[in-house]
C-alpha cells in the first residue's frame, strides 16, 4: 500500500489530473483539501491537494500520469507529487484527515 499526493493551482486542474490518474490506475482517492489565501489581496491561485491510495506500483503511476495532466494548465513549478511507499499506520491515519472527504 502506498500514499500519493497531487498538489496543483486550480481545482479544475486538480480534477482533470485525477481524473486522468484514476482511469490509468486502480487508486482510490482519499480527499481533498484547499489552500486560500488570508486576505483577497494575495494574487495567487487556490492552491489544491490531492490525497490518494493504492498499491505502491499504482500510486506511483498515478502521480506520473497527474503530473503530465496537470502540466496542461500549470507549470512545472506550480505542480508537487509525492508518493510515500508502505506509510505508518499512523502517517495513513494523518493522511485521512481532510477538508473534503470521499466516501466510498
Amino acid at each position: 500500500m502506498a500514499m500519493g499526493f497531487l498538489e496543483v493551482a486550480g481545482y479544475g486542474t486538480a480534477l482533470y489530473a485525477m481524473d486522468k490518474a484514476c482511469k490509468a490506475t486502480d487508486i482510490r482517492i482519499l480527499g481533498i483539501d484547499t489552500i486560500n489565501p488570508k486576505d483577497s489581496s494575495a494574487n495567487i491561485p487556490l492552491t489544491v491537494q490531492v490525497k490518494f491510495e493504492g498499491s505502491v506500483s499504482d500510486v506511483k503511476i498515478a502521480t506520473e500520469v497527474a503530473h503530465e495532466a496537470a502540466l496542461k494548465f500549470n507549470t512545472e513549478k506550480e505542480i508537487i507529487t509525492s508518493v510515500i511507499d508502505n506509510p505508518y499506520e499512523g502517517t495513513s491515519q494523518l493522511g485521512k484527515i481532510t477538508k473534503v472527504k470521499i466516501n466510498g
